[in-house]
């Protein structure tokens, strides 16, 4: 996009066009740019135009609401099959949850960002793909790679919508960094939608109760499976056509929250040793301190997502490195654990994926925070930081193929 608006800065229209075809990205990247283009006309316009700050709601076009509308009556009414075809609900969502939202969700960027027949061909013969091998999956009672192949599938499908957010097959680190930001947008405005929806449907059900009718089964059972899926298709329609609803709230969040992290980590690990407890012999200690580890790589992934769109201060530099380096010590204790658990009682299905993990984390978390090192030591630019986050990711999309389509193959459905 930075190369797009350099080539076509005198070129009124094509800048047009490059607004419309994706907004936010033009934002992220004509800001960016800026500094450099001070004092050309043209671009002080844009520049104006794209921080002005209105009360008003963009809704989008015409077309942009009927595709949402429609998207979510289809995730809704594929969140009703078990109850419409009579098909075993533990079986049903446990395989295919993700089939929900993530079609939607590619749909929506494969259609907004126009993709080419061939690359629509890409999307959506990946996920039949994916949902033709988790419904073939023996239905095994206690199985290790089925739990696995259900959990990393997410994941499969997180990709191929990565995939369509991108939109082009090659190398683009300033979009992959932008799909980061979205993620964390995406999750912010759920939130606030889910929390009014659950406010709406207890002052709902508590109305009528108060006159006598008891709608409460009727509620959940078609207008919260509907408004379920509904949530993130519409926070995703939101964040794209309004970027300033959450492109305050977002950065200040990431603001806050990594020192809290940080503080919080610090204190953790010394009241883990203080319990005795620890994840070598107990294996659902094990589980919660590599789920800890996940949720803390999300924010650090997210904060310097924001971090990598905007100036910020050495303190925040600063606080980003030793949340990145407190990580590395929470990881190899975890990575050390599972070594020690493979060398007691052998390798297994939970223990090959948690080793994986771990590893591909551990190397992500040295090269990031080897990153924040050199921007805080003014070695570098603050933007290299996000190009090594997204240079990385397809090695995450790689492994959660290797877990989710060979895994059960290796270790014989167990």
């Amino acid at each position: 996009m930075k190369a797009e608006i350099l080539t076509h800065l005198n070129d009124p229209g094509q800048l047009e066009k490059l607004y419309r075809t994706n907004k936010v990205n033009f934002k992220r990247a004509f800001s960016a740019l800026y500094p450099e283009l001070k004092g050309n006309s043209l671009a002080d316009f844009w520049n104006e135009r794209l921080n002005y700050e209105t009360d008003e709601i963009n809704w989008g076009t015409r077309g942009e609401l009927l595709f949402v509308i429609i998207a979510t009556l289809v995730a809704g009414l594929i969140a009703k099959l078990p109850a419409l075809l009579s098909i075993d609900e533990e079986f049903f969502f446990s395989r295919n949850i993700g089939f929900i939202i993530f079609p939607a969700l590619s749909a929506y960027f494969a259609w907004k960002n126009q993709l080419s027949i061939p690359k629509i061909a890409i999307i959506v013969g990946t996920t039949l793909v994916g949902l033709i091998f988790i419904n073939s999956l023996p239905n095994v009672k206690q199985s290790d790679t089925l739990v696995l192949s259900c959990i990393h599938l997410l994941l499969f499908l997180w990709s191929i919508l990565s995939f369509a957010f991108v939109g082009e097959a090659r190398n683009n680190d300033e979009k992959r960094l932008s799909y980061l930001k979205y993620n964390g947008d995406l999750v912010v405005m759920t939130t606030l939608i889910l929390i009014a929806g659950g406010i709406m449907t207890a002052i709902t059900v508590g109305l009528f109760k108060l006159i006598g009718i008891d709608i409460e089964k009727f509620y959940f059972e078609n207008v919260v499976f509907f408004g379920l899926p509904a949530a993130p298709i519409i926070g995703t329609y939101l964040t794209q056509t309004n970027p300033q609803l959450v492109g305050k709230v977002s950065p200040v969040i990431a603001k806050i929250f990594s020192p809290l992290v940080l503080v919080m980590l610090v204190i953790y690990l010394g009241a883990m040793v203080y319990s005795g407890k620890d994840p070598y012999n107990d294996r659902e200690f094990l589980l919660i301190f590599n789920a800890l580890l996940i949720g803390v790589m999300a924010i650090i992934f997210f904060s310097v997502a924001e971090t990598s769109t905007a100036t910020k201060s050495k303190a925040e530099i600063l606080v980003l490195f030793l949340l990145s380096v407190v990580t590395i010590i929470v990881n190899g204790i975890a990575l050390s654990a599972i070594l020690f658990r493979i060398s007691e009682w052998g390798i297994t299905p939970n223990r090959a994926a948690v080793l994986g993990s771990n590893v591909l984390i551990l190397i992500n978390l040295l090269l990031v925070t080897a990153q924040l090192y050199k921007v805080f030591s003014k070695k570098t630019n603050i933007n290299e930081i996000g190009k090594t986050m997204a240079l990385y990711l397809p090695i995450y999309v790689l492994w959660t193929i290797v877990v989710t389509f060979i895994f059960p193959l290796i270790f014989g459905f167990k």
